[in-house]
């Protein structure tokens, strides 16, 4: 791919076809950090629909230098609309028609119920009614959404070397820890008795409950795309809750993760 091309892609990114955006992985391979590069591959993937998307935002996360631009990308109308022109996003409005979870319900019943459904069957079928794999769309109202989708490429590898040095500097540690043990039962110290007026304070941390007005439907994907099925049934708990009028759907889906979490356990 010439520089012609690729400036063009930049300023049309909707123009992007099979065989270029196989030309764009090729300039993806030889220079990783190409951010821009990047960017236009998630356009392509987000368009398309592609089940490879999820993942590549992951590493184009891990190649950003600065993820807010990338959130503030991913969340832009000119990401999110599609080619087609008919279509129309209306990001902070989600109606759900009666129908549609009426029969999101009747088909968890034939997955769950068919006697010659196997649990691999079965798993494949939720799956897709619960649209798993399928491209995460954020909003740019949820950045803690996609800080949880990030947090699994915060881990590092590990390095052999940096272990042994650590263990070197351990052991020293634990020969100074040593020492100060033995000066300190050589000063034959004593223990004061406890008051027993004393008034002690209860200093155990709290328990920091999730906030619930951060919990959204994307946050709840999340959970699934990640494979957290208990906390993605407790975040449709929370969302039926604050949306009682679609509690019948999160119910429906509740039901669909818990067969899944049964059939992989």
């Amino acid at each position: 791919m010439n520089s012609t091309d690729f400036t063009n892609l930049l300023q049309n990114p909707s123009q992007i076809n099979a065989s270029k955006t196989e030309l764009l992985n090729e300039v993806i391979e030889m220079y990783p950090y190409f951010q821009s590069a990047r960017a236009i591959q998630l356009k392509a993937l987000k368009t398309t629909n592609s089940f490879k998307y999820n993942q590549a935002l992951k590493k184009t996360a891990a190649y950003t230098t600065d993820r807010k631009v990338l959130f503030d990308f991913i969340t832009s109308q000119n990401f999110i609309k599609n080619t087609y022109k008919e279509i129309h996003v209306l990001e902070e409005i989600e109606v759900i028609d009666p129908e549609t979870i009426e029969a999101l319900q009747e088909n968890i019943e034939e997955i769950t119920v068919e006697e010659n459904n196997t649990p691999a069957t079965q798993n494949d079928a939720i799956e897709e009614l619960l649209e798993i794999g399928k491209p995460i769309q954020f909003k740019s109202t949820e950045p803690h959404s996609f800080n949880e989708w990030m947090q699994l490429i915060s881990k590092k590898t590990i390095d052999r070397t940096e272990i042994q040095t650590n263990t070197t500097k351990k052991n020293t540690k634990n020969e100074d820890k040593f020492h100060l043990i033995d000066k300190f039962i050589e000063a034959k110290p004593k223990i004061k008795p406890v008051d027993k007026n004393a008034v002690f304070q209860d200093i155990t941390p709290k328990q920091t409950e999730e906030n619930e007005s951060l919990m959204t439907e994307t946050l709840a994907k999340v959970y699934l795309e990640q494979k957290k099925y208990g906390s993605a049934i407790k975040a449709y708990r929370i969302l039926s809750l604050k949306y009682p009028e679609k509690s019948g759907f999160f119910a429906d889906r509740i039901k669909a993760i818990k067969t899944l979490q049964k059939n992989k356990s």
